[in-house]
């Protein structure tokens, strides 16, 4: 059952999460600005055309091919104007910065023929409010249906790549994963807002995996799925890489999940997940919160060392609680505050709240008639 709650997590789960942040306190302080292109050019150069029915693929691949000729000159950037820019999937080059403008969206086509499989590189994308629309629902009616011969595609993807930023754009209607960083270091997500709608099946939002030294902030994420959810690898494949995904900085950021978890990690975990900080996180209307799952085969790992969960607060979600003997979940594992909830959350908690919950409040735009503190 669903109860109407908010809650700001102060401690959570200590038999799994360790606080140590004087030890790790985080990637997002680490963050500098982009520094601007010495060269750019227009998609409009290359013959692109805006209207949303045009196919653009050989436009963006020749104006890639141009501008990767900088790459040795301080880079360049690709600029996108205001239109409604279709395309099938386009592979990005080092040093290359691509700038949405506001009103772009960038479209991507319902034609299974137009998503031929890409090699990505380090890469940039920014832009000033533009939109990434992968118009997913026919490869979700065909998951649905279990007629694809494939898996879906996600909607940006980044391997092996270093020095990632993705910022100021919003991504709507993934086939399958929104951002998917795999065996990369140093990436940022930032000021982003991304959704599915609740029909959309297991998409995702942020998926880091197997990557290293990562800040997701200030962004609104939305999805069918899990919102934020780390992973590092599947089965013996991840066992026999060994990449964990570490250092792994979470903040700022609302996250709503439909049928999973606003913030998840695994199942694939066989790599390993540590040093992930979380802090200032609004989870709201999910069916789950935060959620550690994993399956028989994956890691071998216990808890998240070295990770603490801080000022999490958590409205209208549900809490399914699974123990076994070995590793119990206690209710003096958490501390904190709760007020009107039913039923009634564990007697440790106080009946009233204190100023650390400002913050959560400010987040919510309903009354706080059913509130919880942990």
């Amino acid at each position: 059952m669903k109860g109407l709650a908010v809650l700001i997590l102060l401690l959570a789960l200590s038999r799994s999460i360790e606080h140590t942040e004087a030890q790790f306190d985080g990637e997002c302080k680490f963050n500098k600005p982009l520094e601007p292109r010495p060269h750019s050019a227009s998609v409009l150069d290359f013959g692109a055309v805006g209207d949303g029915e045009t196919l653009n693929t050989l436009a963006f691949q020749n104006a890639i091919f141009y501008l990767k000729s900088f790459a040795d000159k301080g880079g360049a950037q690709l600029y996108v104007p205001a239109g409604r820019w279709l395309t099938g999937s386009i592979k990005l080059t080092s040093h290359l910065t691509l700038f949405l403008e506001k009103e772009a969206v960038i479209l991507g086509s319902k034609d299974y023929a137009h998503w031929d499989i890409v090699e990505a590189l380090p890469s940039y994308g920014g832009g000033n409010n533009g939109t990434v629309d992968g118009q997913g629902s026919i490869w979700w009616e065909q998951f649905t249906a279990h007629s694809l011969n494939y898996t879906r595609p996600h909607l940006v993807e980044f391997v092996s790549s270093k020095d990632v930023v993705v910022s100021n754009l919003t991504f709507l209607n993934a086939p399958a994963w929104n951002i998917h960083p795999v065996y990369c270091s140093n990436v940022v997500v930032q000021n982003i807002s991304v959704h599915s709608p609740a029909n959309s099946p297991y998409t995702y939002g942020v998926v880091p995996d197997s990557s290293e030294h990562v800040c997701i902030e200030n962004s609104n994420i939305s999805m069918g799925h899990d919102a934020v959810v780390l992973k590092s690898g599947w089965d013996e494949y991840g066992i026999s890489y060994g990449k964990p995904t570490s250092n792994v900085h979470v903040r700022g950021v609302r996250l709503q999940s439909f049928a999973g978890a606003g913030m998840a990690f695994g199942s694939e975990m066989s790599g390993g997940i540590s040093n992930v900080l979380v802090e200032h996180v609004y989870l709201h209307d999910s069916l789950l919160g935060i959620e550690l799952k994993t399956a028989r085969g994956r890691g071998n790992f216990t808890g998240l060392s070295e990770s603490p969960f801080t000022s999490i607060c958590l409205s209208n979600i549900t809490f399914s609680i699974s123990s076994n003997p070995f590793t119990p979940w206690l209710c003096s594992d958490i501390s904190g505050s709760s007020q009107n909830v039913s039923p009634e959350p564990c007697p440790e908690l106080e009946s009233s709240f204190s100023s650390t919950t400002s913050t959560c409040f400010a987040l919510l735009h309903h009354p706080y008639s059913q509130v919880a503190v942990l």
